[in-house]
């Protein structure tokens, strides 16, 4: 049975693709600024980008860590090799601590992480002696017995302890309040046993790994990013392009694609253009060219073609203005968005004059709307407002951007045929009560049914369709029944602070927070499917600046403040039609010992599906999410299936005959 198998499972050549499993998560994360490195035998330990990998000096093979394969938490700021023990110690900046073996096994130790402490946990540097890792902290001296993992005592001073050192059998602390010293041999607990040093040991950290290795590490390649920072991101033309979003931060901007970095010049670019480089908060790309892209930044308008620096736009060559008239390092473009014709339209926040302008053939045109100039703070007076951003056009070709600033926040629409603009200032919900949202409208977006949805810091508010033409609109706050026998309902996500949202090819939306890690809700809104955090999935952080979507492969990307990471998700944008070439199924064949889920992609919005024996027996049906449809390959009583080949039958949702794909299956 098995050879006929196979030999069916040479015929299908529609259902292959290489992509990654359901529900799986991804990290990006940069290893480009080396800071400490740690010998283990014929192993190096390197801390980079405070991410940690390996490198074998045998086989010259790195193995990076992170979330996804063992590590609990992210941002590591020491690593300290135990030689008696065999095991790196790895110490975050919220004191988790990760021990980690040559072979990748991982043990845990939370006790520091998880105790409510009153002091300072910050980790000062760890000292190796024995077996014991003596860690010195911002309350005391933490004990860690390496071997056993386990935190063997702790020496709670009250005051910061910067170094350790251990000499004979007399330990020395360096600490705020002068170095102590006690004797090893002594109840440590009891503080009244550490008395002030009678001698001067020195403190100096061992740094001959470094010195040691430091030369060759930089010449290793583990991937990765150049920078952590991804306040904003497009996904476009199969590539995510993202920058820092962050006024002060140093960062260039950073495309992936093919799982490989194109990171954009940014060496120099000070020199040319006599202001501090500082990344971006936004860009967009040219319509027409995937590889030309500009870039609103703290100090100006950067032009950029095949990742190079064509054009530097401030004061002195465009409309832009510096916020007090005369500070070149703030003319403050905070948000820039092509149209489909080629038209660049731009922000200028906090300005004199200008709010939005455009460029379209070389030439710039300042636009006048004292809709946006109501910035009035201290001696500032009739200003652009203080953080236009997040500009969209919607289906309908309506511009929309929003006031991310306590001073006036705002929801605007802009008509670019006719130069008229309507801001949205007041925010009432269906029930009649007003919505303060009044540190700022975060984002906006448009959903596949036409609606505006905005993130605000008091939950998401959706501007339904039949509203945005209307006088004195009505923003609604979707309301969930609770389902628990009375009429009682909850307004979605109230009270969240919503930094982004996104749309998924099955209409769901993706609400990325400021301190609640990451929400999918249902396309009919009624429905939490999914709350992703730092502390239930590998996601790096509950911080999430920014979301991007690949609605071909189904991957979310979640820009956190920690750095980037994804989630393979089972929704995908959906098809037009349904051919044999737009339409198969992974993993095919599905081979022995698999139990994951099995993806069906390329299908029409809310496709039906029937998945069929090779005799036409109904085995399991259902209908898409988006694009894609998930078979956990049993039948409708849920039974593991047989080996066999099955047919993948689809239909459109008005019945129209879609196409037939292929699924062999070896048990």
């Amino acid at each position: 049975m098995k050879k006929v198998i196979i030999a069916l499972i040479l015929s299908i050549v529609n259902c292959q693709l290489s992509i990654g499993q359901i529900g799986t998560w991804h990290n990006y994360l940069a290893y480009q600024d080396i800071q400490q490195i740690q010998e283990a035998g014929n192993n190096l330990f390197v801390m980079a980008s405070n991410g940690l990998y390996q490198y074998n000096k045998n086989d010259q093979s790195i193995v990076t860590y992170d979330k996804t394969n063992g590590l609990s938490d992210t941002y590591i700021t020491h690593i300290r090799w135990c030689q008696q023990a065999k095991r790196l110690i790895a110490v975050y900046n919220t004191f988790n601590i990760d021990l980690v073996e040559t072979n990748g096994n991982i043990t845990n130790i939370s006790d520091i992480y998880s105790k409510v402490i009153t002091g300072d946990k910050t980790l000062n540097n760890i000292y190796i002696y024995n077996q014991y890792a003596y860690l010195a902290c911002g309350f005391g001296i933490v004990k860690l017995n390496v071997k056993d993992a386990e935190i063997s005592e702790s020496y709670m001073f009250g005051f910061p302890v910067t170094a350790i050192t251990v000499s004979g059998n007399t330990i020395y602390a360096q600490t705020s309040q002068g170095i102590l010293e006690a004797n090893l041999k002594d109840n440590l607990i009891d503080t009244s046993n550490w008395h002030p040093a009678t001698s001067t040991p020195s403190f100096d950290q061992d740094n001959t790994d470094y010195d040691n290795n430091i030369q060759l590490v930089k010449t290793l390649n583990p991937g990765g990013p150049h920078h952590n920072k991804f306040g904003f991101m497009k996904f476009a033309n199969n590539q995510l392009y993202t920058a820092n979003g962050d006024y002060n931060s140093p960062a260039p901007i950073q495309i992936l694609s093919n799982n490989e970095w194109d990171i954009y010049e940014y060496e120099g670019i000070s020199e040319t253009t006599g202001v501090a480089f500082t990344g971006a908060f936004c860009f967009d790309i040219d319509p027409s060219n995937k590889n030309h892209l500009f870039a609103g930044a703290r100090n100006g308008l950067y032009e950029y073609l095949n990742g190079k620096l064509v054009n530097y736009y401030n004061y002195e060559n465009s409309p832009i203005e510096p916020f007090d008239g005369v500070n070149r390092e703030y003319q403050l473009v905070t948000g820039t968005k092509f149209d489909k014709e080629g038209t660049l339209w731009a922000l200028n926040s906090s300005a004199p004059t200008t709010a939005l302008f455009k460029y379209v053939n070389g030439t710039f045109s300042k636009l006048n709307h004292p809709e946006l100039m109501k910035l009035n703070r201290g001696a500032f007076k009739n200003r652009s407002n203080g953080e236009l951003s997040s500009m969209i056009i919607d289906s309908q070709g309506l511009m929309w951007f929003v006031n991310n600033n306590w001073v006036l926040p705002a929801l605007y629409q802009y008509n670019t045929q006719t130069d008229a603009i309507k801001a949205y200032e007041s925010f009432v919900n269906q029930d009649g009560t007003i919505i303060s949202v009044s540190e700022g409208v975060r984002c906006v977006t448009e959903d596949l049914e036409k609606n505006i949805w905005i993130g605000t810091y008091k939950g998401p508010l959706m501007l339904e369709r039949s509203q945005i033409n209307q006088d004195g609109s009505i923003f609604t706050q979707v309301k969930v029944p609770r389902n628990d026998g009375t009429n009682y309902a909850d307004y979605l996500l109230a009270n969240i602070d919503i930094n982004s949202i996104a749309i998924d090819g099955g209409g769901r939306k993706w609400f990325g927070t400021s301190n609640n890690g990451v929400y999918l809700i249902s396309a009919d809104n009624m429905t939490q499917l999914q709350h992703f955090t730092k502390d239930n999935t590998p996601l790096l952080s509950d911080v999430i600046l920014s979301i991007a979507i690949d609605n071909t492969s189904g991957e979310v990307y979640f820009a956190t403040d920690k750095g980037l990471c994804s989630y393979m998700s089972d929704a995908t944008q959906t098809n037009t039609e349904m051919t044999k070439d737009n339409v198969w199924a992974y993993p095919n064949p599905v081979t022995p010992g698999y139990t994951g889920p099995i993806t069906i992609t390329g299908l029409t919005y809310n496709a039906d599906v029937k998945i069929l024996s090779s005799n036409g027996a109904l085995i399991h049906e259902g209908r898409s999410n988006g694009g894609t449809y998930i078979w956990d390959g049993s039948d409708k009583k849920g039974r593991r299936v047989a080996s066999g080949v099955y047919m993948v039958v689809t239909a459109t949702n008005t019945g129209e005959k879609g196409t037939v794909c292929k699924i062999a299956i070896v048990n």
